[in-house]
């Protein structure tokens, strides 16, 4: 049955999942009511935000709690240390999502500016990197981690497409200003998605191995 540490570790990470799958749901209906042009789904999207917030508070006291009664040590430590970073990295995903939505709420409300092309590619890539992120951290697969590390660049120059792209549109037709700024808005919060799978990917990185590798410049690693 194990220990009652380790029953609690395995309750928090699963915890932790359950949270992560709420996430990948709403930041899936955001991108679907764009591209499906359903306001609908953009409103269920922004209405499960707040279930989202209230589980970010859950793990954080659930965490502490562990902390506090158990009193982990090493190892053990680590990982209670890597949920609590984790999940407002969660949080942070789900806002990303209510702003991609209200977007779709004023695109669904004109004209559509060009067919979606890069954008679902985009968000297929995020939310890759945000499950890869959590599928990491529970296998403890710091080769995953880094694998999800890696696939930011690809996000990042994305983004500095679809912007060339509509920077284009705007310069030729001043009409297609407002349309263009919410594709924009969409496609940045896109890449901060990445970013978020990025840092998840960092933490499972220090989990696994210990090795600390934010901030650093490399051709394999994220700067932040």
């Amino acid at each position: 049955m194990g220990t009652t540490l380790e029953r609690e570790l395995e309750a928090l990470t699963q915890a932790l999942v359950a949270m992560a799958g709420e996430v990948e749901r709403q930041l899936d209906l955001a991108i679907r009511s764009l591209v499906r042009r359903d306001s609908a789904v953009a409103d269920t999207a922004i209405a499960g935000d707040q279930a989202i917030d209230r589980r970010e508070v859950e793990m954080d006291h659930l965490a502490l709690e562990l902390i506090v009664r158990q009193r982990p040590l090493a190892s053990d430590l680590r990982l209670v240390m890597a949920i609590i970073k984790l999940s407002p990295d969660l949080e942070r995903v789900a806002d990303h999502a209510v702003n991609i939505a209200r977007q779709a709420l004023i695109l669904n409300s004109v004209p559509p500016l060009k067919p979606f092309a890069t954008i679902p590619r985009m968000a297929e890539i995020a939310t890759g990197m945000v499950r890869d992120a959590i599928n990491a951290f529970v296998r403890h697969d710091s080769g995953l981690a880094r694998a999800v590390i890696e696939r930011d660049a690809e996000l990042d120059a994305l983004h500095e497409s679809v912007f060339r792209e509509l920077l284009t549109y705007m310069m030729a037709d001043p009409t297609t200003i407002p349309r263009a700024l919410a594709l924009l808005l969409v496609s940045r919060s896109l890449e901060r998605v990445g970013d978020q799978g990025t840092n998840m990917g960092e933490q499972v990185v220090f989990l696994v191995e210990g090795a600390d590798i934010r901030h650093r410049q490399g051709p394999s690693e994220h700067a932040g």
